[in-house]
């Protein structure tokens, strides 16, 4: 619950180089499933019905390739993603890592749209 952040390998200081809220961090976790190949598909609707696309590299503004900004399930095939709630990967982050998300909660998301998608790389 709460603010999350994936940091990639490296040295961070303090927390403002994570762009870190406040300097508390509760939990923490393994990231599994980060490879050399990322595909994923998106779905408009939940359980996997109606227009769909496949993905295989970064958006940095979802929209450009997609109709809607709204999402509402997803199968992760290969590799991790993070969804970005808003363009340019600002806003609330959401990991999606190997698996079937049938809508949008089983995510964590408190709505379906997302502004931008990046893979993750270890």
């Amino acid at each position: 619950m709460g603010h999350q952040y994936v940091l990639s390998p490296g040295e961070y200081p303090d927390y403002q180089y994570w762009l870190g809220i406040n300097n508390a961090v509760r939990s923490c976790r393994i990231v599994r499933h980060v490879g050399n190949s990322w595909r994923m598909k998106i779905w408009e609707k939940p359980n996997f019905e109606g227009e769909s696309v496949e993905l295989s590299d970064n958006m940095p503004t979802l929209h450009e390739r997609w109709q809607s900004r709204d999402i509402q399930s997803c199968k992760v095939f290969e590799g991790a993603w993070i969804f970005y709630e808003h363009p340019n990967y600002r806003g609330r982050q959401y990991l999606l890592e190997r698996g079937e998300y049938r809508r949008y909660s089983e995510w964590g998301g408190r709505q379906p749209i997302v502004g931008s998608v990046r893979r993750l790389k270890n």
